[in-house]
């Protein structure tokens, strides 16, 4: 198990790095058929007002574009290919659905939603926070991901840094990135941040010393410290309180909001993946995602985009 997960819960509680560089990168060798595409292959921007609807043309396309941010383990490259735990989960739904195809775009994290509205692909895959903000320019699916945040620190954590209240007043500056859910922590907060492109530029602040710390979510951070940064380690994750009111978070994928069939077809396959936790875990599970990840039945779309967190406590 990775560093600072949070304690596991009862199956049956259960249900439904690199920063993008805005290029194309193949993927075909996945199996799958993750290939670069620079625009959709349904021409873009098509909702359910016409032609059976975006789903339909799709799957006689049998291909869709999806915009992919460069964050492991939730997207990235490597090698020449687009890996990770949402592609992985992309390729299992989408298939499922007959599309057959998936063309991977990677987008700084930016233009993914502006991108998706543009048209220049059918959806977002990068585990995007399901934000009130965000719901109101694109409809989410249910979540998929469960977040918990966690710090990038020195080894030994010579700061005895544990959560985002540990820079309170403490002269210290937390690197955050941005668009990222910890960059609404420091402003709520009023704390001395700097903020980053990607998660490597929040590796490079914390090394040069121009950060005490990089806060983003602990699986990206673990996976970052297990995979290719030295001399660092991760905190015990957490759930950060802002005015009394834990922060807690999952992520989805991002549709436009007219392309609903496309929408209530993905939610209803990965209802049957989210409520069988050994399938999740055989699709995102050697990306170090496990069972704490997957979110409580009672933590729905709805509730994450009203902003109201009090059900969630």
């Amino acid at each position: 198990m990775h560093k600072g997960r949070s304690t596991q819960r009862s199956a049956h509680d259960r249900r439904t790095f690199f920063r993008g560089t805005g290029l194309v990168l193949s993927a075909a060798a996945l199996g799958g058929g993750l290939a670069a595409c620079s625009r959709t292959s349904t021409g873009g921007g098509g909702g359910d007002g016409g032609g059976g609807g975006l789903l339909s043309r799709l799957q006689e396309a049998g291909t869709i574009t999806v915009g992919f941010a460069g964050e492991a383990p939730y997207s990235f490259e490597d090698g020449g290919e687009v890996i990770g735990a949402t592609v992985a989960l992309h390729r299992e739904i989408f298939g499922e659905l007959g599309i057959d195809t998936v063309e991977g775009k990677l987008t700084d994290w930016g233009s993914l939603i502006p991108g998706l509205n543009a048209g220049q692909f059918d959806a977002v895959s990068a585990g995007m926070s399901i934000l009130p903000d965000r719901c109101a320019q694109a409809a989410f699916s249910e979540p998929e991901f469960q977040y918990t945040t966690a710090l990038m620190v020195p080894v030994g954590n010579p700061e005895g840094l544990e959560t985002m209240d540990s820079f309170v007043d403490s002269g210290l500056t937390v690197a955050t990135m941005a668009g990222a859910v910890e960059s609404d922590y420091v402003a709520a907060l009023e704390l001395d941040a700097i903020e980053v492109g990607g998660p490597q530029d929040g590796v490079d602040a914390l090394k040069s010393g121009n950060a005490d710390a990089f806060a983003l979510t602990a699986i990206s951070l673990n996976y970052l410290a297990d995979n290719t940064v030295d001399d660092v380690e991760v905190t015990e994750s957490f759930v950060q309180e802002i005015d009394g009111v834990k922060q807690v978070g999952a992520g989805g994928t991002v549709f436009r909001q007219e392309d609903t069939s496309l929408l209530d077809a993905y939610n209803e396959k990965l209802a049957e993946i989210i409520a069988d936790p050994e399938r999740y875990l055989s699709i995102v599970g050697e990306y170090g995602f496990g069972e704490e990840e997957l979110p409580p039945e009672e933590m729905t779309t709805e509730i994450l985009c009203s902003g109201d967190l009090s059900s969630l406590q």
